[in-house]
């Protein structure tokens, strides 16, 4: 028999993934309560279908390639990886798609679940059909958070409604790995699971309407391009995809730009995500999409949402993570979600008014120029920070330094190895504003650089940071001495 039940807290979170979690963790933190919502597995996408499971499939083929280039390991290893080895390491980080763990860690962090579906109804309230065939009515006396993550974006390729294909999810839980894999998009996630299938071995083939990697530097792409290449991936770049069909035998048929075509035993769809707005309720405050447009949602540095709510003068409604539209990394929702979670909880104290002054605990003032990324390929790909031609847009007056990683530890580290760096620099306050690395491992040069770009550190004081020898760091070093210090 169904039940509905009126309860009232202090926050009420719409979504359980890690942004989700840290903004209830914060104002629970801050002395409020909180509950959250969810209607899948809590921990949502990084936990379960992405940055887990994908860096699991990645992490064995990079493992081995590293041996491969060091005489004396290279003489050691098989030279082929164990699928079957490999996906169950997969599903031991994945908790084998069960949230036990992380719902105990919701009960001994004090927040409140509720499994089912939330939405907005009004200012302050929210209504959830629960997975328990309930419905609960709740209030909300400070803030509602919409933490509901991102979406896939599928592109209007004919055909393509018609056919089975792989999102994301599909590919990072697979328990199988297809003889033939085709790929669309060359983005951060196609591109990765590209390679990892390769070195499970699938034959792979990616097309992409642009370059690959588009956003970092082309120097830095290429290189990931070669890797690529390396492992087999047929890559088909700066090409359209003009239908999909199904054929008797059940594979798939991509009929490519120009007339070429890829026959595949699996496709998978990674051209790009949306805020997952749809059915949030948002339209019951003022806030749907405009015809023929995706529902996006406008937020300050806090992650208050700003239009048709009336937050600019009793402040209630936030959005963090994806659904804010702004960054869509894992680590930097979380980050936001932080700040918002304590920007809550002081505002319901009477501590903060108004805005919230920039990089202060309560504002994502990393959010607009100090991103960290890494692409977890091999050779992986790092930045952080404006591009030259963002510094440029954003009205700096920027030069750039760029040279080969080739320094001692880098030869130390494998055989041929292969590696660049770039730092971007503010030629009038002389502090960097963006950097890249692209080469074996080096995502972890790259949080020395997210701290010269946060800290604004002065490029004649950063010249006294003396990396290791013998490092692959060497190349803060060789980069300081190109520019001329």
């Amino acid at each position: 028999m169904t039940a509905q039940f009126e309860r009232e807290f202090d926050v009420i979170v719409i979504g359980a993934g890690a942004v989700g979690e840290n903004v209830a963790d914060r104002v629970v933190q801050g002395g409020l309560t909180a509950v959250v919502i969810e209607a899948e597995l809590v921990g949502g996408e990084c936990s379960y279908w992405a940055c887990m499971p994908s860096k699991a499939l990645l992490r064995p083929g990079t493992a081995l390639h590293g041996a491969q280039t060091v005489p004396g390991a290279e003489e050691a290893v098989t030279r082929t990886l164990d699928a079957a080895a490999v996906l169950k390491r997969r599903d031991h980080f994945t908790s084998n798609w069960q949230d036990d763990s992380q719902v105990k860690w919701l009960e001994d962090t004090g927040i409140e679940l509720i499994r089912g579906h939330g939405w907005i109804t009004e200012t302050r309230k929210v209504e959830v059909a629960g997975l328990d065939g309930n419905s609960y009515a709740l209030t909300a006396r400070h803030a509602v958070v919409v933490a509901t993550g991102s979406s896939p974006t599928v592109p209007p390729i004919e055909g393509l409604s018609d056919v089975d294909y792989w999102t994301t999810r599909e590919a990072t839980s697979t328990s199988e790995i297809p003889d033939r894999l085709a790929v669309l998009g060359g983005g951060v996630a196609g591109t990765e699971l590209a390679q990892a299938f390769a070195r499970l071995g699938a034959a792979v083939t990616l097309v992409a309407r642009g370059s690959l990697l588009r956003a970092f530097p082309a120097e830095a792409a290429s290189l990931v391009a070669a890797g690529l290449r390396a492992d087999g991936v047929d890559l088909h770049l700066h090409t359209g995809t003009h239908s999909v069909r199904e054929n008797d035998d059940g594979t798939l048929t991509l009929e490519l730009e120009g007339g070429a075509t890829v026959t595949a035993d699996k496709l998978l769809v990674t051209t790009g995500r949306h805020p997952a707005l749809e059915g949030v309720g948002l339209e019951s405050v003022g806030l749907g999409a405009a015809d023929g447009k995706e529902l996006r949602l406008g937020t300050d540095s806090t992650g208050l949402v700003s239009g048709g709510t009336g937050n600019d003068v009793d402040p209630w409604l936030y959005a963090a993570g994806d659904a804010g539209g702004k960054v869509n990394l894992t680590h930097q929702g979380k980050y936001g979600a932080r700040a918002t979670g304590d920007a809550i909880s002081a505002r319901a104290k009477g501590e903060l008014s108004g805005g919230a002054a920039p990089w202060s605990r309560y504002a994502r003032t990393a959010d607009d120029h100090a991103v960290p990324n890494v692409v977890f390929t091999d050779p992986e790909l790092a930045n952080v920070g404006r591009s030259v031609r963002q510094a440029e847009q954003d009205g700096f007056r920027v030069s750039s330094v760029e040279l080969p990683i080739q320094v001692a530890g880098s030869s130390l580290h494998a055989d041929r190895y292969e590696g660049w760096a770039q730092l971007v620099v503010d030629e009038d306050r002389k502090v960097l504003l963006g950097a890249t690395f692209a080469g074996p491992d080096v995502a972890e040069l790259l949080h020395a650089a997210t701290i010269a770009i946060v800290g604004e550190v002065p490029l004649d004081r950063l010249w006294h940071a003396v990396p290791a020898y013998p490092t692959i760091s060497e190349v803060w070093l060789r980069l300081l001495e190109e520019y001329g210090l």
